[in-house]
């Protein structure tokens, strides 16, 4: 039988082949230290080099290692929404496979855990990384978040944080939004703390990241304003998009009726007001049957797909 596993460590991996045998050294003497029942699940993410040819060595020279693959790539958050999805631990650790987020961190991130929070969020306090293409957009964007979501965190995108295993499988996740998680979870009533964390200059390779992945997080920002406040109630964030429509439409159609003796819908002006009419009309409703729509996603959205991924976990440790 399985013993119970106290600790995962998620880790996405996509083309980090000189990366992983020292990633996974540092893993290792980290969770030696807590002395727990633990396990690492890396998330091969479609690779395109040899990672896959090291995680299987990794795999068969340490027990606790376990390996989910992705027939192609499919993009960070998808590699950890299956971490997620395999995870046995009771606290669940996600960081990326660059050596840039320290594996000697997750000791004091469990540690904060275990304070009575829900979520710590690692943050880089002292970056390592291009100022123009990597923090200033960073920045940019970790201050709009925390304008829109209402949750103070200072490194959104920081991949180097703890989680209980309840919050994070309750969470479905897609697009680009692994980074609003402490938000999401917030939104749920969970309870986050931040703590700083050791960043550390990449040493093979090259990024993953760029200014094109901030068109991506500005366009989620919608979606995870509504998951966060809105999941349960889609249909109050739909009608306040539906509300002034609705007050138009009803102002307009009060001064028809104010107006009758004058209106005539068989001259111009008649009929540039009731088109005016229906175009006010039918832009709220349809925003309201968005709103039903989404009220039927709500229900459904315990059903997700595997993206072609599968668990290596059988065969010889040789």
């Amino acid at each position: 039988m399985t013993p119970s596993v106290s600790i995962s460590v998620v880790v996405p991996v996509f083309d980090e082949e000189q990366n992983l045998r020292p990633l996974q050294a540092e893993i290792t003497a980290a969770l030696d230290l807590l002395g727990e029942p633990a396990e690492i699940v890396y998330v091969d993410d479609g690779s395109r080099d040899g990672s896959l040819a090291v995680l299987l060595e990794l795999w068969r020279a340490d027990p606790r290692v376990r390996i989910v693959q992705f027939a192609r790539n499919a993009g960070q958050t998808a590699a950890m929404a299956a971490g997620f999805d395999h995870a046995r631990g009771a606290i669940v650790v996600t960081l990326d496979a660059d050596l840039q987020n320290d594996p000697a961190d997750i000791p004091r991130l469990v540690a904060r855990l275990r304070d009575g929070f829900d979520v710590v969020a690692g943050w880089r306090k002292q970056r390592h990384d291009g100022f123009v293409l990597r923090r200033l957009p960073s920045l940019v964007a970790n201050r709009l978040i925390a304008a829109v979501t209402g949750v103070a965190i200072h490194d959104t995108g920081c991949t180097l944080k703890a989680f209980r295993r309840e919050v994070v499988r309750n969470l479905p996740i897609y697009a680009e939004q692994h980074r609003f998680l402490p938000a999401m979870s917030a939104g749920s009533g969970a309870r986050v703390a931040e703590l700083v964390v050791n960043h550390r200059p990449r040493r093979f390779g090259r990024s993953k990241y760029g200014l094109g992945r901030a068109t991506r997080v500005l366009l989620d920002l919608l979606s995870v304003q509504l998951i966060s406040q809105f999941s349960h109630r889609p249909m109050q964030f739909f009608g306040l998009f539906a509300a002034p429509f609705a007050a138009l439409t009803l102002g307009f159609l009060g001064y028809c009726a104010w107006h009758a003796d004058t209106i005539h819908f068989d001259d111009s002006w008649g009929r540039a007001a009731l088109i005016t009419f229906m175009l006010l009309f039918m832009v709220c409703a349809y925003f309201l049957m968005l709103g039903f729509l989404a009220e039927l996603a709500v229900r459904a959205s315990g059903m997700h797909g595997d993206e072609g991924r599968r668990l290596i976990t059988s065969g010889t440790r040789r």
